[in-house]
């Protein structure tokens, strides 16, 4: 589960760990895309895209595959549905949190990306939202850090983390 708030490198961080790893990518904001709710965010809109996202994520690991997820998942109730799902199909889940410093931010969501619509005012709705992993996680800078070196950290968190469950 990759994690975080808008304009911290989700998407580019998971894709790549997802190649690395033979790992099949799940982003919520290509699902809005897929299924026709670019720019729509009411509740009964995100909690759609979020459901798709879930049903996918049980599909995949169901039959045996490694699973990416990437969206914000900004509250604990957005969360609580992969720890059930990962206790029920008997597989590890493992929490890496994203993050990077404003200007990073300011930059990041200043210019059009292909999925992502959050600018700046969303960044810092979410912000303000924005609850705490409680459980053990990785959190990793992604400003400080080459995107290689980013999943080779996220690769041994992955790896040795016997808390995980």
């Amino acid at each position: 589960m990759v994690v975080g708030l808008p304009g911290t490198g989700k998407s580019t961080f998971s894709r790549a760990l997802a190649e690395r790893r033979g790992a099949t990518h799940l982003n919520s904001d290509v699902i809005r895309a897929e299924i026709g709710l670019r720019g729509k965010y009411d509740p009964a809109d995100k909690a759609r895209v979020y459901a798709i996202l879930q049903e996918r994520t049980e599909a995949l690991l169901r039959s045996g595959k490694t699973v990416i997820v990437d969206a914000t998942l900004y509250r604990q109730g957005l969360r609580q549905p992969y720890h059930d799902l990962a206790r029920s199909c008997g597989c590890p889940l493992r929490w890496i949190e994203l993050q990077t410093g404003m200007a990073a931010i300011k930059d990041r969501v200043s210019r059009k990306r292909p999925y992502s619509e959050a600018d700046l005012a969303v960044y810092e709705k979410i912000k303000a939202l924005y609850e705490p992993l409680p459980e053990p996680y990785l959190i990793l800078e992604t400003d400080a850090l080459a995107l290689n070196t980013l999943v080779e950290t996220a690769e041994e968190f992955l790896d040795n983390d016997p808390t995980a469950n």
